[in-house]
């Protein structure tokens, strides 16, 4: 196979009906993947699942929510993991790289999904702390493995990144704005991660684990938001190749689709660090202006798509 990047496009012919001709192309994603690509959106399901079934324990046998023991960790990990190594392959499809390339990083990037979910789902279930837990041999080198794979993670999201950055003149520039702008934001949320975990083990190292259990998470929210642009933007942009818009209606609509989630982030982020309720009116205002602005640019998008007539679809880059 050639590592000459071309964008995979439906033969223009009769159109088909739109919700049709976007669940076809959803399924080309699958059908015209490298076997790297398949394994990862099969482990990706595979780690949903995992969330759910954690999930539904928690719901069933009325666990605590909250607490570094509690369930909700392993689901919470299994679901975020399984959606973003999703995510991640399907965005990569669109980038410029070498099939070798691809291989390696969403091979490495399948490998460290598993190995953070199965040690937190390890640990949950022999009833211990996950992360900043130094208390035996074993729980220590389950917390250094975690950080090892976190570091491979951020390693990987920056490769892509950079990708992401290069010229690809194939690409809509709305989808290409879309995907730059998601994994920036991607970056700014495993930044934030980092600073999480460094902030709970410099609280384990000074002789306070119960500090860093109950302080250690405090910007999770803001992690959540800015972890799944990669997912929502790219979406939308890609959901805009059904319909008849001009390419300038589109970049429009992403950019003020992609202002609003930052914008969104932001504030939840500001409201983390501060500890100022997200109820508190100038919180509140902003928070909800920037959610109506990412809300209604989505149904728009969505809507437009379900009743377009376009017979092209952006199929990625191979």
């Amino acid at each position: 196979m050639s590592d000459e990047p071309r964008t995979k496009r439906q033969p223009i012919g009769e159109p088909m009906a739109p919700v049709r001709s976007i669940a076809d192309a959803l399924w080309s994603f699958w059908s015209w993947g490298q076997r790297t690509e398949r394994f990862a959106y099969v482990v990706g399901a595979l780690l949903i699942v995992s969330g759910l079934v954690h999930l539904t324990l928690l719901v069933v046998t009325g666990a605590p929510w909250q607490g570094p023991l509690s369930l909700r960790k392993a689901s919470t990990f299994g679901l975020s993991f399984g959606v973003t190594l999703i995510t991640i392959t399907w965005v990569a499809s669109f980038l410029d790289l070498s099939v070798r390339g691809r291989a390696i990083v969403l091979g490495a990037f399948t490998v460290a999904s598993v190995m953070e979910t199965a040690l937190v789902s390890l640990q949950v279930w022999r009833g211990v702390p996950s992360h900043f837990n130094l208390e035996t041999t074993f729980d220590a080198w389950v917390a250094r493995a975690l950080a090892g794979g976190g570091m491979v993670l951020v390693a990987l999201i920056v490769v892509l990144t950079v990708a992401a950055f290069r010229m690809n003149p194939s690409l809509p520039i709305s989808l290409l704005v879309a995907i730059r702008v998601g994994f920036a934001t991607l970056v700014g949320a495993v930044v934030v991660g980092a600073l999480m975990i460094a902030k709970g083990m410099l609280l384990v190292f000074r002789g306070d684990p119960q500090a860093a259990y109950a302080t250690g998470g405090v910007l999770k929210p803001t992690h959540a938001v800015a972890l799944h642009a990669i997912l929502v933007l790219p979406a939308l942009a890609w959901l805009l190749s059904f319909t008849n818009w001009s390419e300038e209606r589109k970049l429009r609509l992403i950019a003020i689709g992609g202002a609003g989630y930052i914008a969104f982030a932001i504030v939840i982020g500001v409201a983390n660090l501060t500890g100022l309720s997200l109820a508190s009116p100038p919180i509140a205002t902003i928070a909800l202006l920037a959610a109506l602005s990412v809300l209604a640019t989505g149904c728009l998008v969505i809507s437009s798509a379900a009743r377009g007539t376009s017979p092209k679809r952006i199929q990625g880059v191979r």
